[in-house]
């Protein structure tokens, strides 16, 4: 390979860019795929670059790779760890990590790229997308918004990967829904403030909101059904400035994580009806207000698709390295732009992890509890043989949808 891709991994890791503000990642992209040949469109979406290289007639096949970092303070102590800081939406100074492994992804599909380039031995047109913002849920979307499949060929199959906290070597893949539903969810709650000292004076938003966290966690427990899957986190509370003044309002932020429409439905359902019974029993002023931020679809891998994927990456990564994970409670959008185009999704996991580390994890099923996660500041990939697995599956998945 004429691309140093470890080179290329390092610098991406070290300079991180947030939700569409990946300018700089875009043009080390753009830069790469002309260089090979690759008919370059930018800007689509805001920062998304997509590259095309046609051979003839046959399938078209479309290699997706995020390019996004996350406002998380990187704490790995690599000597190519990030210092990097960024402007969030909010016009916040926040500190940016590739915590979720985006650097692997566009490294990967680079090298997929130039690999499939150098390569005769496949005819039909291959797309290869990078898209913007995945992090913040709605990059994807932007994408297909700004037409994408009017400037590019729609392809007959969305391929991806995502590196996971497993061994490296080894993929994951599942067949049916593979990732959670997402919602985030802003709630303003209102009250009446005053003096800490006279509390009867007031409706204390404090003490609504916490009766409304505790009586969110009954949702999952007591409204769900024990064979369905939710997750209902309460991430944020915000209230008050001073210890002796009873605020005017509070905030929550909640995330809610689903593998059902109908369940999601019902979770949803579910939270509107506590909260706003929960500031009626405490007297609010006013009903509570639901602000609906992103939204991840239900991530679904179409199974005839997903056979016919597995095997061909078990033949490229060998007998045993291809392993069911059963759906996550993770959340992705790359499910738009198969939607998008009438095609079939086949999204798997890349090991991104010392082998060692899960010895005793390939005997029970059970990941060990000190690999950190994905959006850890502690996520650090194995540099090799991440990337040249990585790069192997992608091409294998490709290979086989190309005539």
């Amino acid at each position: 390979m004429t691309i140093d891709l470890a080179a290329i991994y390092r610098d991406l890791h070290a300079h991180p860019e947030l939700s569409f503000q990946e300018h700089r990642t875009a043009g080390i992209v753009a830069e790469q795929l002309t260089a090979l040949g690759y008919a370059v469109t930018t800007g689509i979406g805001g920062t998304g670059v997509v590259g095309v290289l046609e051979r003839g007639t046959g399938p078209t096949v479309l290699l997706r790779a995020d390019m996004d970092g996350l406002p998380v303070q990187e704490a790995t102590g690599l000597e190519y760890a990030s210092t990097a800081r960024g402007t969030d939406a909010d016009g916040n100074d926040v500190p940016v990590m590739h915590a979720c492994g985006h650097d692997v992804h566009v490294t990967c599909l680079l090298g997929a790229a130039e690999v499939l380039t150098a390569s005769d031995d496949w005819s039909g047109t291959l797309v290869v997308l990078f898209q913007p913002a995945e992090e913040w849920g709605g990059g994807a979307e932007r994408m297909v918004e700004d037409g994408l499949y009017d400037r590019v060929p729609k392809p007959d199959v969305v391929l991806g990967q995502h590196v996971a906290p497993f061994p490296a070597g080894f993929a994951g893949l599942h067949a049916g829904v593979a990732m959670a539903a997402a919602d985030s969810l802003d709630i303003v709650l209102d009250g009446t403030g005053g003096h800490g000292s006279r509390p009867e004076t007031t409706v204390d938003p404090v003490y609504l909101a916490a009766n409304v966290v505790t009586r969110l966690q009954g949702i999952v427990a007591r409204e769900i059904a024990p064979a369905d899957s939710a997750v209902v986190t309460v991430g944020q509370l915000h209230a008050g400035t001073k210890n002796n003044i009873i605020p005017p309002s509070a905030r929550l932020g909640l995330s809610v994580r689903t593998l059902d429409d109908s369940v999601r439905d019902k979770v949803i359902a579910a939270i509107e009806r506590i909260v706003k019974a929960e500031a009626k029993a405490s007297g609010a002023p006013r009903e509570p207000e639901f602000v609906y931020l992103e939204r991840f679809p239900l991530t679904v891998n179409e199974p005839a698709a997903t056979a016919r994927t597995f095997q061909a990456l078990q033949a490229a990564l060998g007998e045993g390295r291809v392993l069911d994970p059963g759906a996550i409670s993770g959340s992705e959008d790359v499910g738009v732009l198969a939607t998008a185009a009438g095609a079939p999704l086949v999204y798997w996991f890349l090991g991104g992890f010392d082998p060692a580390m899960f010895a005793d994890a390939l005997r029970t099923g059970r990941l060990p509890e000190d690999v950190p996660s994905n959006h850890s500041p502690h996520f650090a990939p194995l540099i090799e043989p991440t990337l040249s697995t990585g790069v192997a599956a992608l091409v294998a998945a490709a290979r086989e949808w190309l005539d």
